[in-house]
């Protein structure tokens, strides 16, 4: 899969360093990832959650933080939009909206 963007994975791990090895790991497996479905998109993390409107949610660092990204599986491509914590997730509002 084609990560968009790196540049959001590390401005957020610049600010919270106990996140980088978490992050790091996620965009390594996603990067290599050749998904065509959620199925195969939880072969890889099968926590992950689909919230809808083609956006997914991963769990990173035993859950601490949330990824939120869209998968475009025809275009092979990944936009992440939001990443924090899980208490900060917790407060979202319209998740399938970002």
């Amino acid at each position: 899969m084609r990560i968009i963007s790196f540049a959001k994975l590390k401005t957020y791990f610049t600010k919270h360093a106990d996140a980088k090895v978490g992050l790091q790991e996620w965009h390594q497996k996603a990067k290599k990832a050749e998904w065509n479905d959620i199925s195969d998109v939880k072969k890889t993390f099968n926590s992950v959650d689909a919230v809808g409107n083609d956006r997914y949610v991963f769990n990173i660092k035993g859950n601490n933080y949330r990824l939120i990204a869209i998968v475009r599986f025809n275009l092979k491509r990944l936009f992440v939009r939001w990443i924090g914590t899980h208490a900060e997730y917790d407060k979202l509002k319209d998740v399938d909206k970002l």
